[in-house]
């Protein structure tokens, strides 16, 4: 994965708030959400600034909380972004908010990118503006300041972290069904910048982000057996994670990132196990004769929830993080498992097979307050954004046509696919990209 210079500057000197703001302000705890219309015309300047408008106008649309209005209904245009805007040509096409900004090459061949946010429906004197922020790279991650741009907003407005710039592990699937490639892929959040990790020729499968975002752990059948691995983006490196002498899967990393929990086989029993990375000492957290996996660290690294038959179901379960006090909390009937704890702590993510369906729900972590959030016929291994209020998933359309991967926000709404170069599955978040 590439590592972006990019220089950050906040424009204090240009930042005002004024009481307005306290209308212009999406709450994204509500099931239902109006779509706050903003107008965001392209960038002065570098040709790169109509795209990076592009990309931000698709990224706040993409959200569900934010109404991007088409630029042929704008009556005005940006000629300085450092002069405060005529809010009236703008509250006249019923803009709440709007973006402004400037792209120009520097003299030492970096692209400066200025923008500003300005709330619309505030006070007419030019004092309404929310947000000014600068920033230098160099002139191929354009696109990565467009998502930073789109978190700023994001944030400015709903208070809560952005999710934009961060990327997607995921499987890329092509081919017929009895002879299905299965590639190891990252992808921009969006859909952008896929690059393929491995080759196809042996099976791969439950890629995961350590912390950092630049180190994967995932299954592979790459020596026969499935083993899990560590894939270095840095550097392409692989390394398999210890010589076990049966199975190994279903990893998963700590929130410091020094620890991987996952899955080993043994006598034909399946338990869950934890490795230092530093040490690469080897502890087994759970001793049951059933099938116990799929363990996610909270995000505390306190605790952790996996997924076992010990009661004669598939079902979901919490234990610390040394294996004590392993207990069920999936009671909503069917099968459960895949849990995932959002970055808040707040809330488990888990697949629910009821029905002949599979669907994504969230969970309390004491298995309270359980809701189906996805809407389809086979949704499955949900993953968190790094805020905790979006999830994607894999979906398989009825009668096994293809894989896909869909996003929705937690309280179910703003459900849409989320575009892959071919069939996908497997998807995992990053964190924000540092």
């Amino acid at each position: 994965m590439r590592r972006l210079a990019i220089a950050v500057s906040v424009l204090l000197a240009l930042v005002f708030v004024t009481p307005a703001f306290a209308q212009l302000r999406v709450d994204v705890t509500q099931g239902t959400v109006q779509p706050l219309p903003i107008a965001i015309p392209n960038f002065n300047g570098d040709p790169s600034g109509a795209q990076i408008a592009g990309v931000v106008r698709a990224d706040l649309e993409r959200s569900g909380l934010f109404k991007p209005l088409d630029p042929k209904s704008f009556v005005d245009q940006i000629k300085d972004i450092n002069v405060p805007p005529n809010f009236a040509d703008w509250r006249v096409i019923n803009a709440q908010a709007l973006v402004t900004g400037q792209v120009t090459m520097q003299p030492d061949g970096r692209l400066r990118v200025d923008f500003r946010l300005w709330d619309v429906v505030g006070d007419a004197s030019g004092q309404s503006q929310m947000l000014g922020l600068q920033y230098f790279t160099t002139p191929e991650n354009w696109r990565r300041i467009a998502h930073l741009i789109s978190d700023a907003i994001y944030q400015r407005i709903t208070g809560e972290k952005g999710y934009f710039d961060t990327r997607i592990v995921f499987i890329s699937e092509s081919g017929p069904a009895l002879a299905r490639k299965k590639r190891l892929a990252v992808m921009d959040e969006d859909g952008a910048n896929p690059q393929f990790l491995t080759n196809g020729s042996y099976l791969v499968l439950t890629p995961r982000f350590n912390p950092t975002a630049q180190m994967i752990a995932y299954m592979s059948y790459i020596v026969g057996k499935p083993r899990v691995y560590l894939f270095d983006l840095e550097s392409g490196k692989q390394e398999m994670l210890g010589n076990f002498p049966n199975m190994t899967f279903s990893p998963r990393f700590s929130p410091d990132g020094n620890k991987v929990a996952m899955t080993l086989e043994q006598g034909g029993n399946s338990d869950i196990y934890v490795m230092d990375l530093r040490t690469r000492a080897v502890a087994r957290l759970t001793t049951d004769p059933s099938i116990d996996t799929s363990p996610c660290y909270s995000p505390d690294g306190a605790q952790i929830a996996f997924e076992s038959d010990r009661g004669g179901s598939q079902q979901i379960y919490v234990m610390n993080a040394d294996g004590s006090n392993q207990h069920r909390i999936s009671f909503g009937g069917g099968k459960n498992g895949t849990p995932v704890w959002s970055p808040r702590g707040d809330l488990i993510a888990f697949t629910k097979q009821a029905g002949g369906r599979f669907n994504v729900g969230v969970m309390r972590p004491d298995g309270s307050g359980e809701r189906i959030i996805s809407d389809g016929w086979e949704d499955e291994g949900p993953t968190w954004a790094p805020n905790g209020r979006v999830l994607m998933f894999s979906r398989t359309l009825q009668g096994g046509r293809g894989s896909q991967i869909w996003s929705v926000d937690v309280t179910g709404r703003n459900e849409r696919r989320v575009m892959s170069p071919g069939d996908a599955s497997d998807p995992a978040w990053s964190p924000l990209i540092q």
